[in-house]
């Protein structure tokens, strides 16, 4: 008889991004009475590093999650909190170079614990820490049990300190010594709403008996190559007579994109409404828009179908979508080339779209999932706010998409200036896209003005100017790059800026009312 194989009802594997909901759902059952995840906090802590991100799953229930980050010993060994060194919990101060592994969380369905879930994911820290080859292991670690011996040791390094000699005990922090942890001193405000710990935090680390004595190298290579080509597509606006015909024109860029082996193209904002050409009256603004919306099945099913066909991802501009509410929003779609399609609200109508077409703002903003790694969109007025490429980069895209219209060269100046903002900021590349032409018949959409480009951080190993590639101004055409990812990593680490590492945690942060 053959033998069977029974499947393993226990699996200790990392995190994907289709587990966020579940490590969320733990975390706040785990921890009801601490801030819970936001999606893009945990976005961000697997795209900045997903070997350090493990998850515990039994019978297809995620029961446990660690999530960890390399840094450098400075940061690892001196005095600090929790968000500022975790970037706010999105892990964004992960640095490649470093010598320490961060353990930022630690998680355990506390109806599982018999089946060592907690040992199981130090372990595979331990591991991790090992096969990179790193100093140790450094966390902040709680210290629940000192709220109710506050009286006997009002100071919590004396506190930590019975616990060590054994007076007292402390479970949390007696576990973490017999997994070899020792503590090397109190974090102060390291968690300031962790009421039973009073803020504090025992300093603990494992330093590794095999790793290597050596110095990394400063001007080491950044990694293996990860160039990621990308198109921008300069539209024209023109008269045209059929759903068809423009389809057939916006084919035409996706087969000529295809043909350069791109990996993403990008049209622009409200490049449909070339669809209001052929209208057999004028309509006015409301009508417009409205008119416009009835398309939306059509268009998405026809560009899905693209992208598809010519092995694309297309980052499809932005189409009027009206809601489930009611509400008409401006909504970017991409369409990856796996078949799948996404969107992006815009959360920044301008006045103009508010007082001519009645647009809402949408509330949620997130990464896009694709096969060269996640991605945000920012529609025009978006890339004016930097809060928004602030919460995408700290999710991980290194990759921001602007589909931009604008009428006239003062208003496309300030989606330039920002968007090369962003880019330097955040050290990202950011791509535009913007109409050019005109439409007479259509109502506020007269004329166009765009200067398509591709815009890089300003740094040794990009272009001098910080543009990669960029168009003629007001005519159709399409600027291409290849863009090195990995490049972004060492601007991020050793270039001559380094503004994410840089960032002022202890003074400053983000944060969202709405969850995403």
């Amino acid at each position: 008889m053959a033998s069977q194989k029974s499947r393993s009802s226990l699996n200790i594997r990392n995190a994907r991004i289709s587990d966020i909901p579940a490590i969320i759902a733990l975390v706040d059952k785990v921890y009801p009475q601490l801030d819970s995840y936001s999606t893009a906090m945990v976005q961000g802590q697997i795209s900045n590093f997903p070997e350090g991100q493990v998850v515990v799953e039994y019978d297809g229930d995620i029961v446990g999650y660690a999530a960890s980050f390399i840094i450098d010993e400075a940061a690892a060994l001196a005095p600090h909190t929790w968000n500022g060194i975790t970037g706010s919990g999105y892990a964004s101060r992960h640095n490649p170079k470093g010598d320490w592994l961060y353990g930022m969380e630690v998680c355990v369905d506390q109806e599982r614990r018999r089946l060592r879930i907690g040992q199981r994911l130090y372990d595979a820290r331990r591991e991790l820490c090992e096969r990179f080859e790193l100093k140790g292991i450094v966390f902040g670690g709680r210290i629940p049990g000192w709220k109710r011996r506050k009286k006997l040791y009002p100071d919590p390094a004396d506190y930590l300190e019975a616990v060590v000699a054994q007076k007292i005990s402390d479970p949390v922090i007696r576990f973490q010594m017999r997994l070899g942890f020792e503590p090397i001193g109190v974090l102060p405000d390291y968690l300031p709403y962790d009421e039973a710990s009073g803020g504090f935090a025992s300093h603990m680390v494992w330093r590794n008996p095999y790793a290597a004595v050596h110095t990394k190298s400063a001007s080491a290579p950044p990694g293996a190559k990860e160039d990621v080509r990308v198109a921008s597509v300069q539209f024209q606006q023109r008269k045209v007579h059929s759903f068809e015909e423009f389809m057939s024109n916006v084919e035409y860029f996706v087969d000529v994109t295809a043909d350069y082996r791109c990996d993403f193209v990008v049209f622009p904002e409200l490049f449909t409404l070339q669809l209001l050409a052929f209208a057999e009256t004028r309509l006015t603004p409301s009508q417009s828009i409205e008119k416009l919306t009835e398309y939306t099945p059509q268009f998405v099913e026809a560009m899905r179908k693209l992208a598809i066909s010519y092995n694309i991802n297309i980052v499809g501009g932005s189409h009027p979508t009206r809601t489930e509410k009611g509400d008409i929003q401006n909504v970017a779609y991409v369409f990856l080339r796996d078949g799948s399609v996404h969107q992006q609200e815009k959360i920044h109508p301008t006045p103009s779209e508010r007082q001519w077409w009645g647009i809402q703002g949408g509330n949620a903003i997130s990464t896009i999932q694709t096969d060269c790694g996640p991605i945000g969109i920012l529609i025009c007025y978006d890339s004016e706010f930097p809060e928004l490429a602030r919460q995408l980069v700290d999710a991980g895209a290194k990759l921001l998409f602007v589909p931009f219209c604008t009428d006239n060269r003062q208003g496309y100046m300030r989606v330039r200036y920002c968007s090369q903002a962003r880019a330097i900021e955040n050290q990202c590349y950011v791509v535009m896209s913007g109409n050019v032409g005109n439409l007479p018949g259509v109502e506020n959409m007269d004329i166009q003005y765009a200067q398509s480009c591709i815009l890089t951080p300003c740094d040794f190993r990009f272009a001098r100017d910080g543009i990669a590639a960029e168009c003629s101004e007001n005519v159709e055409t399409v600027a291409i790059a290849d863009l090195n990812l990995a490049d972004l990593d060492w601007a991020r680490q050793e270039g001559t800026v380094r503004n994410l590492r840089d960032r002022r945690f202890d003074l400053y942060s983000i944060k969202w009312t709405a969850k995403t």
